[in-house]
């Protein structure tokens, strides 16, 4: 065996988009002393290129859910690439064709999805309370400058009735809202299973007040919500997605939002992330959003960086075997 690849040699660990710098801190990561070398890196590269040159001496690269797609490409390019870490119980992010051909293991971690659920609950009642416009003038010295909503006897529409999406369901219903589901494969039983209501899509858009997104993102719902479905809604509308940004049509909902087809955006994910500096989302009015932050709990961290260290012991325990 070449001294590159041999068991003996401290593996280099690299881990990627730790934005707030707390992965050290998040786990203990003294079971890879002696055995590792671990980098730290806080901010995203997005350019193939710049990518492969930083990563081209790691055996291990620790991914952050789908902040940093590993494509073919990429991993293709990285020969000394062993182990990919990624947190998450799945990534749909990594070629995983391409991992195994090139024999690179894949692992992956436990996960919560507390913060996901409450986040969403957060960015609604911060869209009809008008929280972020009342902060500001607050801030600035004024005083009220709204007039918000309840949420009681409101109709919640939510579209993909899965483990958050049902959550959401029982939680709309403690603020006494009526609550209407759908999604490609949900049923009347399994809608009313969960405190939903069974509707078509169109009467999911036409009669809900606030329309949630908890679908998975794939083929068949990439871009599942457009202008059609846009238009449907009331103009007193808000529409909520946590989930995944290119569910949406992002064009169709930017142009929606310019023109007051419905009443605003609240969103914590995007087609592109990070989010351009300059896209229209950080300046409409009718828009409250934050920056993919549903699952950055310290909770959910610290499962996912302390597992991260589990697998990776694993792995060199196996390599060494």
């Amino acid at each position: 065996m070449s001294e590159e690849h041999s068991p003996a040699r401290p593996v280099k660990i690299a881990i990627l988009d730790d934005y707030q710098g707390v992965a050290p801190a998040m786990a203990d990561w003294s079971p890879l002393n002696g055995r590792a070398e671990i980098v730290v890196f806080r901010d995203h590269l997005s350019e193939t290129g710049a990518l492969v040159a930083r990563l081209a001496a790691f055996d291990v690269v620790c991914v952050m859910r789908e902040r940093t797609p590993l494509t073919r490409e990429i991993i293709e390019r990285l020969p000394r690439l062993r182990l990919i870490a990624s947190t998450g119980a799945g990534n749909a992010s990594i070629d995983l064709e391409a991992a195994r051909e090139r024999r690179v293991a894949v692992a992956h971690t436990g996960y919560t999805s507390h913060g996901a659920i409450e986040l969403t609950w957060a960015l609604i009642l911060a869209a009809v309370r008008h929280i972020p416009a009342e902060v500001a003038s607050f801030r600035a010295g004024g005083w009220q400058v709204a007039v918000g909503g309840d949420l009681s006897r409101r109709t919640l529409g939510i579209a993909g009735l899965g483990r958050i999406g049902s959550a959401g369901a029982r939680i709309a219903g403690a603020f006494g809202m009526d609550v209407i589901a759908w999604s490609p494969n949900l049923t009347p039983e399994k809608a009313a299973a969960a405190g939903a209501r069974f509707v078509t899509k169109d009467e999911l858009f036409r009669q809900a007040d606030i329309v949630t997104v908890h679908l998975v993102l794939g083929k068949r719902t990439r871009g599942i919500i457009g202008a059609g479905e846009l238009g449907l809604m009331k103009r007193s509308a808000w529409l909520v997605n946590t989930s995944r940004g290119p569910l949406v049509d992002e064009g169709a909902l930017i142009e929606a939002l310019q023109n007051n087809v419905i009443a605003g955006a609240a969103l914590d994910v995007f087609a592109i992330e990070p989010l351009p500096a300059d896209h229209p989302f950080r300046t409409l009015p009718n828009v409250v959003a934050t920056s993919h932050v549903g699952f950055v709990t310290r909770e959910s961290y610290e499962i996912f960086y302390g597992d991260t260290v589990k697998n990776i012991v694993a792995w060199l325990d196996e390599r060494a075997s």
